[in-house]
């Protein structure tokens, strides 16, 4: 009882000080976001969802082509990272334990933690400079590698979580080992590896880094795939830096509706994570 004592007042302590903290934390994000919201909000209008930028010196004005490209950039991501890092999950999750598994997991790690204007300069070498130019393949082939891993990881670890007494059943009945994977395993942890998926897109559609070195940039609409594009992060960019008070304000609209898509995403993804009971096996 004495020790129970003596630990109340420095567990009190620990207490408000973790409390303190979340506090602190919660004022910043709610700052920026205030702050981005204020400045944004004014320029926020259809204009901006539907015209291209004004000349300099002109009012109005928006931003629709880079809001296309950011959406064409994360749909080719999406078709690699996806595939590509469900397939290694799956992978990593029935052979891990070899040797190989376990190179793969660990390169995996590692490219998570490489920082992405590295792997927007290995993509410059290997395909910019053979296409001779930059384009929206490149860029979205830069932002799939990027979530190549963390689709990966989380598919691997969903995975895992999937009763082997449910696998066992289904290889008993004489299901191919690739459809029990498919159509059992898959779709019993759909919601978490949708949880990753939806992350994984809510990091690399905030990207700029990698983009410089391989979609570029672009001030008209898309015009094809093998043509440099215009992304948000690059338009917010490259207008913050200018010199001019119109694009100033159409960038902090910019990240206004960057932020908004972001935290979309990370609203849909707690809705998939919680918005389900887990079932009962």
């Amino acid at each position: 009882m004495a020790v129970g004592k003596k630990q109340r007042p420095a567990g009190r302590v620990m207490i408000f000080l973790c409390g303190l903290a979340s506090v602190v934390i919660l004022a910043v994000l709610i700052s920026i976001l205030g702050y981005i919201l204020a400045r944004g909000l004014p320029g926020l209008t259809l204009d901006f969802f539907l015209k291209t930028p004004q000349p300099v010196g002109l009012a109005g004005g928006g931003m629709a082509h880079a809001v296309a490209g950011s959406l064409i950039l994360v749909g080719l991501a999406c078709l690699l990272g996806i595939t590509w890092g469900v397939a290694i999950g799956v992978y990593l999750a029935e052979y891990g334990g070899r040797t190989f598994g376990w190179l793969v997991r660990f390169s995996a790690d590692v490219l998570n933690g490489i920082p992405s204007i590295i792997v927007g300069i290995f993509v410059y070498s290997v395909m910019v400079v053979k296409m001779g130019h930059f384009s929206a393949l490149a860029g979205g082939a830069v932002l799939g590698v990027i979530m190549v891993p963390t689709v990966a990881r989380n598919t691997e670890e969903m995975l895992r979580m999937v009763p082997g007494e449910l696998k066992d059943a289904a290889l008993a009945l004489g299901i191919p080992f690739w459809k029990v994977v498919a159509f059992v395993m898959l779709p019993t942890v759909a919601r978490g590896i949708g949880v990753g998926i939806v992350l994984a897109v809510a990091r690399v559609a905030g990207e700029t880094a990698p983009l410089f070195f391989t979609a570029l940039n672009n001030d008209f609409w898309p015009a094809g795939l093998n043509e440099p594009i215009a992304s948000l992060p690059m338009e917010i960019f490259r207008y913050a830096i200018s010199p001019f008070k119109v694009w100033h304000e159409l960038a902090w609209t910019g990240a206004l509706v960057l932020v908004t898509i972001v935290l979309v995403f990370m609203v849909l993804a707690r809705i998939l994570l919680y918005g389900q009971r887990p079932k009962e096996w």
